[in-house]
């Protein structure tokens, strides 16, 4: 310990001596580091918002979804599900407690007072409020008495109330929903943007009102939510649901389906590990300048060690061994290396939240505390591994010749 502890302090020493060489050594390290830091905050911070955002849907919620191919889109032949795929999934599919149906009506247009506004307008039944967990900061959600007698009720969104200029509680007051009345009875949660979309500026109506809404046809655009009664048996409720869909949609035996039932946090899943690859991908592509660093270090110390080879011929003669010569060395070069990727790592925190907060609504930048332990342990490996041939080289000097050396 005491060897490691002299050796630390003459390679701090050495260090000090020569401070804006070792700056400019160093230089590649911290841009290296800095560059991923800054990389890996701003998509951790996206992937953080993403998966806060999707947060609220349990493990226990799986959503049924029409499947639609290019072809289905370039032909006109769209698939969508039917009312009747609704009532399967409620009254014959057991091990499902909750099913949560929501409808994308035709209405867009918003009027209040002369003023206008182009929402999204959904329709939903009550038990998409606890399905979706979709609450009410002012007022109440539609309940199953709106839905049963087909009330011309609405719930908004509080970019719908701001950019129609409503009382800041809006209850009582009446909306034109394309040609319709309706009188808003609740204010939804301020839930923010995703993916660029305001999850604000929607309204929320009675499911039956929406349906009627629809005229004459029985599919519409939709995809139903539904929960499971025991989480243990989440697949094979799956599997009993798409059997009754199949049925219920007449799809032959040995025909592929054409919708799907996947769980609500698989989007969540299949997001952050496109994240991942990505910040992977970005991360090694960047951390090439890590090893041009390294390699500038490597080149600096071996001029380091033959300015000091009379140094290191002095130490020799007193008594040093092979090896302090060479921890000495490695030590320097894995500190040299070490201090470039701390700062890297703070100026890269700073560079990812300058970024994050210039691009509008996007999520503050995150980097977790074992990413900037791997940054730091790295730029230390870095060093230690480009400083062997440097350090080789000193603890090789033959004493005599060193002390010769001018």
């Amino acid at each position: 310990m005491n060897v490691l502890g002299e050796a630390f302090r003459a390679a701090l020493a050495s260090l000090n001596a020569h401070r804006l060489r070792s700056f400019l050594t160093t230089l590649g390290i911290l841009i290296g580091t800095m560059a991923v830091i800054a990389v890996v905050s701003v998509l951790q911070g996206f992937s953080a918002s993403i998966s806060s955002q999707f947060s609220d849907l349990g493990s226990n919620t799986l959503t049924l979804e029409a499947v639609n191919e290019q072809e289905n889109f370039r032909s006109g032949q769209i698939n969508t599900l039917s009312f009747d795929d609704v009532d399967v999934l409620r009254y014959k599919v057991s091990g499902i407690s909750r099913v949560a149906p929501i409808i994308s009506t035709p209405l867009r247009g918003a009027s209040y007072k002369g003023r206008n506004v182009t929402p999204q307008v959904l329709g939903a039944t009550e038990e998409s409020q606890y399905v979706l967990n979709i609450d009410t900061s002012i007022g109440r959600y539609i309940t199953a008495s709106d839905d049963k007698g087909g009330r011309r009720v609405v719930v908004i969104g509080t970019e719908v109330r701001d950019e129609l200029k409503m009382p800041e509680n809006p209850v009582g007051e009446f909306l034109l929903l394309g040609n319709e009345w309706f009188r808003v009875v609740g204010l939804l949660e301020k839930r923010g943007e995703i993916f660029g979309f305001s999850q604000d500026n929607r309204v929320i109506i009675p499911f039956s009102v929406a349906r009627s809404l629809t005229g004459i046809f029985d599919r519409t655009f939709m995809e139903v939510s539904f929960t499971i009664t025991d989480l243990t048996q989440i697949s094979q409720v799956r599997e009993r649901a798409i059997r009754a869909i199949r049925t219920n949609r007449r799809i032959a035996p040995g025909k592929e389906d054409d919708f799907e039932i996947k769980a609500a946090d698989s989007f969540v899943k299949q997001f952050e590990q496109i994240t991942a690859t990505a910040t992977a991908v970005l991360a090694g592509i960047v951390g090439i300048s890590l090893l041009v660093g390294g390699i500038g270090i490597m080149n600096i110390m071996l001029v380091s060690v033959t300015e000091r080879t009379r140094e290191i011929g002095i130490l020799k003669a007193l008594g040093a061994t092979r090896r302090d010569i060479l921890v000495q060395f490695l030590l320097e070069a894995a500190l040299l290396s070490l201090l470039g990727g701390i700062v890297g790592i703070v100026l890269g925190l700073l560079a990812g939240m300058g970024i994050a907060s210039l691009i509008p609504n996007f999520p503050p930048a995150h980097v977790p505390v074992w990413i900037m332990l791997a940054a730091a342990g790295f730029s230390a490996l870095v060093g230690v591994v480009f400083g062997i041939a440097p350090a080789s080289k000193a603890a090789g000097l033959d004493p005599i010749e060193a002390l010769r050396y001018e």
